[in-house]
């Protein structure tokens, strides 16, 4: 699914929104490994990239070419710092109108507004594909991530007090469950 915005950030900077390609393989590898370090937030450590930087480029290119799927990548500065996503829940018609939503940030990116803009993204993305349903899953205690989603317009529909267990903590993370009427 192809998408592409020019953004102003908080502070003046360029931001560009678009999907990934095939060539920014290696710098999504990169920017995932450095976002799933920089948080305990997300699903997965670093060490539990399942990608190589070849085989990324092979997954921006399917996300490319997918009429209902999307991967978009924010550049700043001609760097990724971000990058989210659209997901289908699955290929049975019963859950066809529904998909999922994932996003990550480099930390020194925070803040400045691509969290929101990405966000908006997704949503017009998954609008354009035709679901009627955009879910996410976010630790409770990351209260600046819901307050996004609120803002965009998801609720909250249920919560896993075990959805995640934190290598950092030693402890379980709260998952609030979120979704979007489109």
């Amino acid at each position: 699914m192809e998408y592409y915005k020019l953004i102003t950030l908080k502070g003046g900077r360029e931001c560009c929104l678009r999907s990934g390609t095939e060539s920014d393989g290696a710098a999504v590898y990169d920017n995932f490994n450095l976002t799933h370090s920089e948080t305990d937030y997300l699903l997965a450590y670093p060490d539990e990239n399942s990608f190589t930087a070849e085989q990324e480029s092979k997954f921006l290119n399917t996300k490319a070419e997918s009429e209902n799927e999307a991967l978009i990548v924010a550049v700043v500065d001609g760097a990724i710092v971000g990058t989210a996503g659209i997901d289908a829940v699955g290929g049975k018609y019963k859950v066809s109108h529904r998909a999922e939503f994932g996003i990550s940030i480099a930390k020194d990116f925070w803040g400045l507004g691509i969290g929101k803009v990405l966000t908006n993204a997704c949503i017009d993305c998954a609008r354009a594909a035709g679901y009627a349903q955009l879910e996410l899953s976010a630790v409770a205690s990351n209260e600046g991530a819901i307050a996004l989603y609120k803002k965009a317009g998801f609720i909250e529909y249920g919560r896993n007090p075990k959805g995640f267990r934190s290598r950092v903590t030693g402890d379980y993370q709260e998952l609030v469950y979120m979704r979007l009427e489109l």
